[in-house]
């Protein structure tokens, strides 16, 4: 598993219409309900080690969003201080209505090996 730092971007205007977890209804989400979704998920999952959500930069500020930015890092082994040094990172600038769910986001980043 890796450690997933998520950022949505607050100030951009638009919608994205889908459903949070896969097999749920399709709901409009704007920004503002991205993050706020995205935080839920974290938590029902059990992820708070290992993702964080927060606001800031996404990209992508010349079209309508919500644009989502996700950096991976390793993880660092117990007590020892979180690495800074991003290994990947993936981008979601106008492609989340691509998905099937917002859960993915999480799911499709936090399993992948390296």
């Amino acid at each position: 598993m890796r450690r997933l730092v998520i950022t949505v971007c607050p100030r951009e205007r638009g919608v994205v219409v889908l459903p949070v977890e896969r097999g749920g209804r399709r709901r409009r989400l704007d920004a503002g309900a991205v993050a706020h979704s995205l935080r839920d998920l974290v938590v029902r999952g059990g992820y708070d080690a290992h993702v964080s959500v927060r606001e800031g930069c996404a990209g992508g500020c010349v079209r309508m969003g919500p644009n989502v930015d996700v950096r991976i890092y390793p993880m660092s082994p117990h007590g020892a201080k979180p690495d800074t040094v991003a290994i990947d990172w993936k981008t979601y600038v106008y492609s989340l209505t691509s998905l099937d769910c917002l859960a993915s986001v999480i799911e499709d980043n936090l399993y992948q090996s390296d």
